[in-house]
């Protein structure tokens, strides 16, 4: 049903032309105003020029589902005003963001839809997962509880849990992935998580643990050599990955994104690419709304452009 996007999808490829477009006249249109709604709504209409700050600014504070949606297409009109009705429902604990594919076709490049209705979930700043096609509202009801129940007390509009539920027996996935971890066998930890992903595949928290265990397994081998090594030599990228690995392995979170963001900004092409995803990498580490992350996806944001 669904397909995980974190960290494959570049968001920032919207913001130059949303700067474009804010500075442009407003256009007459059959559809609601451009970020259309009260600020805050449970459901918004947002264009090119508006995607920037309401889904993915929006998305550092609550769970953003965006609609990809047109006025032709037959199952939109199923699936649409039950997600609406959905998120007026929902008391604010997510937001729907509507958009009109035909009216804004960059939007739809970027995320890579390849038929609508197609559903993303955005936090933090990147798609976290998606659905294509007109699913039953009891699906539909269900995808949206695991995505809150995952982002629980991660993002500043998802409140955590309250201390009255009852704990749930530990997964005995995870508890051999945690175990392998903590005696220091990270190949092992990663064969574990992948074993999960391998039957859910959309499971945040084995993605999580696996992208923790392969930093680690890095930081494991970091040499505080690779940080002078990397300075004397800017276009060697193998030194650049190394050395930003050990930075935000010893505490030096900040240099280490910064570093990886000025090499964003000396690249191109490919090249550019795996800067990049190394660095996605590197945010995926930390909570999503960690200051530091928040500042270095605006940053990303600008360089890339």
């Amino acid at each position: 049903m669904s397909a995980a996007l974190s960290g494959a999808v570049d968001l920032s490829a919207l913001k130059a032309r949303a700067e474009a477009q804010r500075s442009a006249p407003p256009q007459a249109s059959g559809g609601a105003p451009a970020g259309g709604g009260a600020a805050g709504g449970a459901v918004v209409d947002v264009t090119e020029a508006t995607f920037q700050a309401e889904v993915v600014d929006r998305s550092l504070q609550q769970l953003v589902v965006v609609d990809l949606w047109a006025e032709w297409c037959g199952p939109c009109k199923q699936l649409s005003p039950v997600l609406e009705r959905l998120a007026e429902q929902s008391g604010g604990a997510w937001r729907l963001a509507k958009v009109d594919v035909d009216a804004n076709p960059r939007i739809a490049q970027v995320f890579g839809v390849q038929s609508i209705p197609t559903v993303v979930a955005i936090a933090g700043g990147q798609p976290v997962d998606a659905f294509s096609g007109a699913l039953p509202e009891p699906e539909i009801r269900n995808w949206l509880d695991r995505l809150l129940e995952a982002l629980k007390g991660k993002l500043p509009g998802v409140p955590p849990s309250d201390g009255g539920e009852v704990e749930e027996p530990e997964d005995p996935r995870f508890t051999e992935a945690e175990a392998a971890f903590e005696r220091g066998d990270f190949a092992e930890a990663e064969a574990a998580y992948q074993r999960i992903l391998d039957v859910e595949p959309a499971n945040e928290l084995a993605k999580a643990g696996q992208a923790q265990v392969r930093f680690a397994a890095r930081a494991a081998a970091a040499d505080p050599a690779a940080v002078p090594r990397a300075d004397a030599a800017p276009d060697d990228l193998e030194a650049q990955f190394a050395a930003a690995d050990y930075e935000v392995a010893t505490g030096k979170v900040e240099d280490g994104f910064s570093r990886l963001i000025e090499a964003v900004r000396r690249t191109a092409g490919q090249d550019r690419n795996r800067v990049r995803e190394h660095l996605v990498g590197l945010f995926e580490l930390f909570d999503p709304a960690d200051e530091r992350v928040a500042v270095a996806r605006r940053n990303l944001a600008s360089a890339l452009f």
